[in-house]
């Protein structure tokens, strides 16, 4: 649960370490305009204490609020025009997976969230691959809630701190054995032998974007796309994109400022 008594202040900066986040310029930022923020949990103290944080860090977003998938479709058909939706993964009439799934195909420019109990790695693993650009436990404190959240105001992926660990730590058991291993903190992409080309594709990784949508907004063939992403996932010793949202958050790679 949000724990409403937590200092606001006290931890603000502990998910902008490099092992806590993805670097801003992978995501769409809101500065300097009107925020709609839809919350879709269907309990009511959660959703009030969620208006308190977003309301702490940006006093003019305009909040809507669901508690079912039913009610946010209709919502969201009324107000199309919604820019970020934070979406608890267990819902009364219906999973929360399917609920992500069928959001992402639906309204691919409005950012999704998930804000939920479950903290196992393959829930959140499962979420970035569904389209996620996020993912904070419901279990985070107060601060480290605000934090995670003026980092996907900004433009960041909050990824939680505990995918990050190798399972020799004291969360091992919650992770499983399938851990990404810790790599060289110091370890940057000329290090790993990535191009300059191959970092812009990263970037556009990181904001969800398809081969598709990368050969259009780099105005290259999709063939090269591809062989960019084979090329990037190889050098991160990953084998999916999720995994590679990971692991430049671990490195704490600066990427370049993709276009939106």
């Amino acid at each position: 649960m949000i724990n409403l008594e937590d200092a606001p202040g006290r931890a603000a900066t502990q998910c902008f370490s490099p092992r806590t986040k993805v670097l801003l310029g992978c995501g769409r930022a809101y500065r300097g305009r009107l925020m709609k923020i839809l919350l879709i949990d269907d309990h009511v103290l959660i959703r009030e204490a969620l208006r308190g944080v977003i309301k702490e860090i940006r006093d003019d977003a305009s909040i809507l609020e669901a508690a079912d998938c039913r009610r946010s479709m209709q919502l969201l058909e009324q107000q199309p025009d919604v820019d970020l939706i934070l979406l608890d993964l267990t819902l009364p009439d219906g999973d929360g997976f399917t609920m992500l799934r069928e959001l992402r195909a639906r309204y691919r420019a409005v950012t999704i969230v998930v804000l939920s109990a479950l903290k196992d790695r393959e829930s959140v693993t499962r979420a970035l691959d569904l389209g996620a650009l996020g993912y904070i436990p419901k279990s985070a404190q107060r601060a480290v809630m605000v934090s995670a959240l003026q980092l996907v105001f900004a433009g960041g992926i909050y990824v939680p701190p505990e995918i990050l660990h190798d399972g020799d730590g004291p969360n091992s058991d919650a992770l499983g054995k399938q851990a990404t291993p810790i790599r060289k903190p110091m370890s940057s992409p000329s290090d790993l032998g990535l191009t300059g080309r191959q970092l812009d594709v990263v970037a556009l990784m990181m904001k969800g974007k398809s081969n598709k949508a990368i050969c259009r907004e780099l105005e290259v063939a999709e063939a090269t796309v591809r062989n960019h992403v084979t090329a990037i996932l190889k050098a991160l010793k990953v084998t999916n994109r999720t995994e590679a949202v990971i692991a430049v958050g671990e490195l704490g790679w600066k990427l370049p400022t993709a276009k939106s």
